[in-house]
């Protein structure tokens, strides 16, 4: 019974590991693993060849079709160098585009920023665009309408209209004006205002002017006699001019009143706000030099036209005929008359030619030298091209000028002047003999 049972494990010792051996062994050798990775390498390498094979088929038929394309090779390689060069600067466009975009929204933030922030010396918040409560932190779209408004103020006139029935007179009174913007430099303006009844231009009046103000009072009047039947179709303007000595004046604002639009029964007398004016540009007329010489001793004065330039054309042609007048005045009056020889069919004639008068030198401060450009016609009126005039009374370089004249005598003193319409200049002396 020992023995037996003895040997009975024995048995199962031995033929429980050599059956577990043998059992449980076979599927854990490592040589099934690689029995089994064995054709899937095989398997990614026949993908690879088919992936080739169809990359070198698409490659022949693409250089066969490139073949059929009946033009030389060099111009295949210029298409595509023009093609490329088209996608490359179409790719820096979106790219700018992009980088423009950020950087204004950058900005953008950074301004809005700004409006979060209370102001240093009220104290007030300002609007934020961004944010929805407008009514608590910023302001409403009317209040910004006016203060557009505000910040577009150029000024107020003061003006009076009365108009005698009897005598047929319409009298303009420039009273003041009152909150004008600057124009200089300085903070302040040289206001003087232009009147005159449109369409008509040769008939205007200027004011004198107040230097350094933004307040001018005026209290100057100016009479048109217009017949009442011609009154309806009249426009009664009122320009308001900062002055400058030495370049154009510059328009500040104007009023312009519609005369069959208010009741001429009684005296009008009010305030008005200035509207912005259009400053058209001037046509073009050309340029004039000459020169002026005064020996006091003598009492000579000498006036040379020297050249003329870019002058109107006229003529059909596109040339002109031109000639020039000098006029010599005095209170309105003309004391002496000259001119120049006609140049033919030109349009910078030069003519060198001199002219005299004999002027006392304390009648130097009265006397205005006005030189006009005519284009000269056989048959009909001779046109004007334009004008200018110097003296003691004149504005810009006229005065400028006629100055340097006077400043250094026994010597010409050359200089060019932009020509102007013949009728402004005509009521720019108007204006100097009716203040008279």
């Amino acid at each position: 019974m020992k023995f037996n049972l003895f040997r009975r494990p024995e048995a199962v010792e031995v033929t429980e590991p050599t059956g577990a051996t043998t059992g449980t062994m076979a599927p854990t050798v490592p040589p099934a693993f690689i029995s089994t990775s064995a054709p899937d390498i095989t398997g990614s390498n026949n993908t690879e060849i088919s992936k080739n094979d169809m990359f070198e088929e698409i490659k022949s038929k693409f250089l066969n079709e490139i073949d059929k394309i009946p033009l030389p090779p060099w111009a295949l390689i210029a298409i595509a160098v023009v093609a490329a060069l088209l996608i490359l600067t179409c790719c820096f466009c979106i790219i700018k585009k992009c980088c423009c975009k950020k950087k204004k929204n950058k900005k953008g933030k950074k301004g809005k920023d700004g409006f979060n922030m209370k102001n240093m010396q009220g104290g007030e918040k300002l609007q934020d665009e961004e944010d929805d409560d407008e009514g608590e932190t910023g302001l409403t779209e009317e209040e910004k309408e006016e203060e557009e408004k505000e910040e577009e103020k150029l000024g107020k006139l003061q003006y009076s209209i009365d108009y005698d029935f009897e005598n047929a007179k319409l009298t303009v009174g420039i009273l003041q004006a009152a909150d004008l913007i600057s124009m200089d430099s300085g903070g302040t303006s040289d206001p003087y205002v232009k009147v005159q009844l449109l369409p008509e231009k040769k008939k205007k009046f200027d004011t004198k002017v107040h230097k350094k103000t933004l307040n001018p009072v005026f209290n100057e009047t100016f009479v048109f006699k217009v017949p009442y039947e011609e009154l309806g179709g009249k426009i009664l303007s009122m320009s308001v001019f900062d002055y400058d000595r030495f370049s154009k004046h510059d328009v500040i604002g104007e009023v312009k009143i519609a005369m069959n639009t208010i009741d001429l029964g009684r005296p009008i007398e009010e305030w008005r706000d200035l509207e912005s004016a259009d400053q058209e540009e001037p046509e073009k007329l050309g340029d004039i030099c000459i020169s002026l010489r005064y020996v006091p001793t003598a009492g000579k004065l000498t006036v040379c036209i020297l050249e003329a330039k870019n002058l109107k054309k006229m003529d059909a042609c596109g040339l002109s005929d031109p000639y020039v007048k000098i006029q010599l005045l005095q209170g309105g009056k003309r004391l002496k008359k000259k001119k120049t020889t006609v140049k033919k069919n030109t349009l910078n004639p030069y003519y060198n030619e001199s002219f005299s008068f004999e002027i006392p030198l304390e009648q130097m401060q009265k006397i205005l030298v006005a030189v006009t450009v005519f284009d000269y016609d056989k048959i009909g009126k001779n046109d004007a091209i334009g004008k200018i005039f110097v003296g003691s009374k004149a504005s810009g370089l006229g005065l400028k000028h006629w100055s340097d004249m006077l400043a250094n005598p026994r010597r010409p003193i050359a200089q060019w002047h932009p020509l102007q319409p013949e009728e402004d200049i005509d009521g720019q002396l108007a204006s100097l003999n009716a203040k008279k």
